[in-house]
């Protein structure tokens, strides 16, 4: 066993963060506070059990969690509110160690209350740029297709993400339930986003096993997956994703609070790694999950042991899998470099 008094502070080893929703970053203080502003009745589990207890092993599971996601973009009312969560998201990354930002978007989930898909796009870069220039953290946005709605949906959010490539977004995703749907329909959509060069990062292989990794990475052509974690029950697809060079965004917290596994010690990040996978691991929903991403690392480290220099090469593979620019990510490594050879602190 590792010495718990005996190792480096891993608020100060320096991360990119690659899978965060934009609904699911909020401070569970800031939806309190808005709701109440607006007089919104917010269901007991986000309330007095806040972090709500979870489970979508089955569609019923899934239901509830989505119903507490809808309930939470809710409150999201006003320009402001929405320039207040990117910056409150952006604090807490900077807080925790947090260097570069990928934050996760649909804007069909806004487009009512803010006057389309094009403005609310609008609205979430100028909040990016806005938070950036506060915190000093680097943010892109990712623009996510929601695969229970139709994927002619997704071909319309695939040709917005490419209008911005270049101007703040750098990737197109596909999120929700991915026992929903059909994968397969929504590969127009990727290639259009492919085109654009934008980088690909659906969800997959988490509440469905290996098969349906293997449909994503033949439909879809991931240069990033949305969890993935699930690709440790096939050595040969686990085989297939290290050597495509395929990043698994790994969300410990969310695959205990879903069901996917009954303790973090279960998530199979010693396979991942052992098969020459690259990880990024990330918080998802903190909202929901009641972990952020200094969580996941401190989760990871106590599940399985993990030593500073595994956790330093964790940190490496997130900046190396971000689209942040060149000299950013050289930058960051140097620094978790130097985070490494700083002496273990004296017990």
């Amino acid at each position: 066993m590792l010495d718990r008094q005996a190792m480096r502070d891993l608020r100060e080893l320096p991360k990119a963060h690659l899978h965060l929703h934009f609904t699911g970053s909020m401070r569970h203080s800031t939806l309190l506070e808005l709701a109440a502003r607006d007089g919104i009745r917010l269901p007991e589990q986000l309330v007095a059990q806040w972090p709500p207890q979870l489970s979508a092993a089955d569609e019923k599971g899934w239901f509830r969690f989505q119903r507490l996601y809808d309930v939470a973009r809710s409150v999201l009312r006003t320009p402001d509110d929405v320039y207040r969560l990117v910056r409150e998201a952006a604090e807490d990354d900077v807080a925790e160690g947090g260097r570069w930002l990928e934050i996760q978007v649909d804007p069909s989930g806004y487009a009512a209350r803010f006057g389309g898909i094009t403005a609310f796009t609008d609205l979430v870069l100028d909040a990016v740029a806005s938070a950036s220039r506060s915190t000093g953290l680097g943010i892109a946005v990712v623009i996510a297709a929601n695969r229970t709605r139709h994927p002619l949906d997704a071909r319309t959010l695939a040709r917005l993400a490419g209008q911005y490539a270049g101007r703040g977004v750098v990737g197109f995703g596909l999120s929700n339930d991915e026992r929903r749907g059909s994968t397969l329909d929504f590969a127009p959509a990727f290639a259009i986003a492919e085109r654009a060069g934008l980088r690909l990062v659906p969800h997959g292989g988490e509440l469905r096993g290996p098969d349906h990794i293997a449909v994503c990475l033949d439909a879809l052509h991931p240069d990033r997956l949305g969890h993935g974690v699930r690709s440790a029950e096939s050595p040969e697809v686990l085989e297939r994703v290290a050597e495509a060079g395929i990043a698994l965004e790994v969300c410990p917290t969310s695959n205990v609070a879903l069901g996917v596994y009954s303790s973090l010690a279960e998530v199979p990040l010693p396979t991942l790694l052992d098969g020459g996978a690259t990880i990024a691991l990330g918080a998802d929903d903190p909202l929901l999950f009641g972990s952020r991403l200094l969580g996941q690392y401190a989760a990871m480290r106590a599940a399985h042991d993990l030593t500073d220099a595994t956790l330093a090469e964790l940190a490496r593979m997130s900046v190396r899998a971000s689209n942040a620019p060149s000299s950013v990510q050289a930058s960051i490594i140097a620094d978790i470099d130097s985070w490494l050879a700083e002496p273990v602190p004296a017990r």
